[in-house]
């Protein structure tokens, strides 16, 4: 999703709703050191996964491992690619997303039944590693007075909305199951569609409470929900699909440095998730900062 802080990003108000960002060569990856024991670890450009990816690094580094960070690369359509072909060793993923990507006619939504598809939809090379209790599920988000001007707690309720309704998230979502399409399919609701490219952040967020868009998908885990009195719309027809955190791992990792991450992952849960969300927002660290903390508070010791 977005960072380096909230208010760097916000000084790029007008790029950032009308362009997506790109990379000026063909990959979007710096060269690294190119030692071939080095593990690449790396994150969406979402501050949430940027801590995650780190907590990922700073415990492998604990451990002895040589670490190349290459984070905020963006979203899928430009790191999955670089994972399938090595580039990148190490990455947390969400289970339902990205198995869509891999699998769009996927029919699993439970997290379980997500979890069995997505290893076997993993493309060759690609280990999908423990799935965590932690969950930073993709929402239909819209303003409490929005809610309770049309009696709406679930995106069913949409349909009998008798204004247009404009959803607002990253350009890619256009185009994704779950965008205007999935919901004129799936719930029979008909939406318009503004991409603004900071994955539900402060811009998306501001668009709602301006009244610029009428619903965004912002991820169930962002504090900026409760903060700003924000509605997550239940999904009964499943359109969103459980979304767990998964480390999707490359064979550079050995079965130290895999076990290493998975007893992260058993250690997260949603309300940790949530609280390392907050220190960001509230706080302003680094992501790397915060996930230094939370390992020493976890006292990772490699086995």
């Amino acid at each position: 999703m977005y960072r380096v802080t909230r208010s760097a990003l916000a000084g790029a108000v007008a790029v950032s709703l009308f362009a997506v960002s790109g990379c000026s060569d063909d990959s979007p990856l710096d060269a690294g050191d190119g030692d071939s024991d080095t593990i690449v670890v790396g994150s969406q450009d979402y501050y949430s996964n940027e801590i995650i990816a780190e907590i990922y690094a700073n415990a492998l580094e604990d451990a002895g491992y040589d670490v190349d960070r290459q984070l905020r690369i963006g979203q899928r359509e430009a790191y999955l690619p670089e994972l399938e072909a090595g580039s990148i060793d190490l990455f947390p993923e969400y289970s339902g997303p990205v198995l869509q990507y891999w699998d769009p006619d996927t029919s699993a939504r439970l997290a379980d039944d997500v979890y069995t598809e997505l290893q076997t939809a993993a493309p060759d090379g690609l280990t999908v590693l423990d799935q965590s209790t932690a969950t930073d599920q993709d929402s239909y988000t819209v303003t409490r007075n929005f809610a309770d001007r049309w009696n709406i707690n679930s995106v069913e309720d949409l349909a009998d909305v008798t204004e247009p309704i404009t959803l607002g998230a990253n350009s890619e979502a256009e185009n994704r199951p779950n965008g205007p399409k999935g919901l004129l399919d799936t719930y029979g609701v008909k939406a318009g569609f503004t991409p603004i490219e900071d994955s539900g952040g402060p811009l998306t967020v501001k668009a709602l409470k301006d009244g610029d868009i009428q619903m965004a998908i912002i991820y169930t885990a962002d504090p900026s929900i409760t903060k700003n009195d924000l509605v997550s719309l239940e999904d009964t027809k499943g359109l969103f699909l459980a979304s767990h955190i998964v480390p999707l791992a490359s064979d550079k990792l050995d079965a130290e440095a895999t076990d290493l991450v998975n007893r992260i992952s058993a250690a997260m849960t949603p309300e940790t998730l949530v609280s390392l969300n907050e220190r960001s927002v509230s706080e302003q660290r680094p992501a790397s900062s915060i996930a230094a903390d939370w390992l020493a508070e976890q006292d990772f010791d490699a086995a």
